[in-house]
């Protein structure tokens, strides 16, 4: 089976050894880039970059504006990785389309965990399933939504979310059970990263958004 090929992009050489290694011996095809430009310049070049992991404080263009390139064209998971640890930054990272967000230091077993668990699912797609209700149908295997017949781009994050609450509609579903199923691990944030997502979500589903009700104290419920 073909390698996985990730792309590390880190202005500190150390940094970029230490992930690489930790992924090569994880079996990972690992390309590195020290700054944001040639990091777009490589995304473009290689077409099969399956993950970025992405530092945020970088010569040449920082990593929010390599996001914003980047997602302008693709949907690739994006894990930045940032000594920056304060709130409003982590949530410009999910307002951008980061799929995960890791401050420094982290542990490098952790990191590449969370790389492994991403790419499960976005490269699992073995079955077809067909999810729907209230109009919204979900493709898993070919990770498209659309809704009433229209397609609706989503970040890879808000189509794992709206799965969830579609498998499990009609179900009050607590924050901390949507992170542990979303996120898949125990998320070191708080209850304001999913709040954002649906947030987001709620805006790009247009009126069916209104299917996503909010229980207050708790978390939410999807109701077609």
């Amino acid at each position: 089976m073909e390698k996985l090929k990730i792309l590390v992009v880190d202005d500190e050489s150390r940094m970029r050894k230490l992930v690489r290694d930790f992924l090569v011996k994880s079996g990972f095809d690992v390309i590195e880039a020290e700054d944001g430009q040639k990091a777009v310049d490589i995304f473009f070049e290689e077409k099969d970059i399956a993950l970025i992991i992405l530092d945020v404080m970088m010569p040449k263009m920082d990593g929010w504006q390599v996001c914003r390139e980047i997602r302008a064209y693709s949907k690739v998971p994006i894990i930045m990785l940032t000594a920056k640890t304060e709130e409003r930054d982590e949530l410009q990272g999910f307002e951008l389309g980061v799929d995960e967000y890791i401050g420094k230091p982290f542990s490098p077993k952790i990191l590449v965990a969370r790389v492994e668990a991403i790419l499960r699912r976005t490269t699992q797609g073995a079955s077809d399933d067909i999810v729907e209700a209230g109009g919204i149908v979900i493709n898993k295997a070919a990770h498209n939504v659309t809704i009433d017949g229209k397609e609706i781009e989503l970040s890879f994050k808000e189509f794992e979310l709206l799965t969830f609450f579609i498998e499990n509609k009609g179900l009050a579903l607590s924050r901390e059970k949507i992170l542990n199923n979303v996120w898949n691990y125990d998320y070191f944030g708080d209850a304001r990263t999913i709040d954002t997502h649906v947030k987001k979500l709620r805006g790009k589903m247009g009126e069916k958004g209104d299917l996503i009700k909010t229980i207050w104290g708790m978390g939410y419920k999807f109701e077609p």
